[in-house]
């Protein structure tokens, strides 16, 4: 008997065993991922453990992993699934490989954070044109990089008809994204384009159900940073005047609930002590 016939015939007593026996279980479905760049000690932390809490497995990446251990720790102690990847987000074949590690060994992701801040105030006059250049590879190349890999992952999956909904890219602005300041020429631009790629890229993946959404925190963050940089700042801590992390990461959860005929494209977060 030929190889090809015995190929065939192998193939046709398989289908009668699979006749003749209960069929078998499917594969369970992989959990949704929530992926977090940037996830630091406050906005990025936190939201990688509101997701954890909610079900979704949280990927997280950081420069170094080392530091990411503190917070995988805390979301596997509450019960949560949790990985953690040293990454440069500047970097397009890290990217590329990050997502597709992701995808093809831990789950569909769901949910984007682009949550890398890249403050680092100079003045004018003393700004170099490697550090400025830096700042927007950080805040805004980052985040075309990471939104494009996840949105065509998402964009691939098949969509049912009851369902708009594929999934969310959040970008996390500040008050630069809005308005320049005094020693901030380049974080200004580099927020001021990450607004741009987040209004572009709504526009163009909305209608494919994604819902992007750009979320402006204006205001001092409960940190180890502005507690001990900023203690009259942090004084205000008692009187709401702080951002707290934990309700940040709150805002963001209610944005992916939302349905797609009342999706938020823009959000503030601001204290009530910040002026608009």
């Amino acid at each position: 008997m030929s190889t090809e016939s015995t190929a065939v015939a192998g193939a046709a007593a398989a289908a009668s065993a699979a006749t003749a026996q209960p069929a078998a279980a499917a594969a369970p479905a992989k959990p949704g991922v929530v992926l977090v760049i940037g996830a630091g000690d406050a906005t990025g932390g936190a939201v990688a453990r509101r997701f954890a809490r909610e079900g979704y497995t949280a990927c997280v990446t950081r420069r170094s992993l080392d530091k990411l251990q503190p917070l995988l720790e805390a979301i596997r102690v509450q019960g949560g699934q949790a990985h953690g990847f040293a990454s440069d987000a500047r970097r397009e074949d890290e990217v590329v490989a990050l997502v597709e590690h992701i995808e093809s060994s831990i789950g569909p992701i769901e949910v984007l954070v682009f949550n890398i801040g890249a403050n680092a105030p100079s003045r004018v006059l003393d700004e170099t044109a490697r550090r400025y250049f830096k700042v927007w590879e950080m805040a805004c190349l980052g985040g075309f990089l990471n939104g494009r890999e996840v949105a065509r992952r998402m964009v691939a999956r098949p969509l049912p008809p009851s369902q708009r909904h594929r999934g969310s890219i959040i970008f996390t602005g500040a008050t630069a994204s809005l308005r320049g300041g005094a020693g901030f020429a380049a974080f200004a631009g580099a927020k001021h384009a990450l607004r741009a790629l987040a209004q572009s890229m709504a526009r163009e993946l909305g209608p494919q159900g994604i819902h992007v959404a750009h979320v402006v925190v204006d205001g001092a963050i409960d940190t180890e940073f502005i507690r001990s940089n900023f203690p009259e700042r942090y004084a205000l801590k008692d009187q709401d005047g702080i951002l707290n992390p934990d309700h940040i990461a709150d805002a963001y959860w209610m944005l992916h609930q939302q349905p797609p005929d009342a999706w938020t494209h823009e959000l503030d977060l601001r204290p009530w002590i910040e002026k608009f």
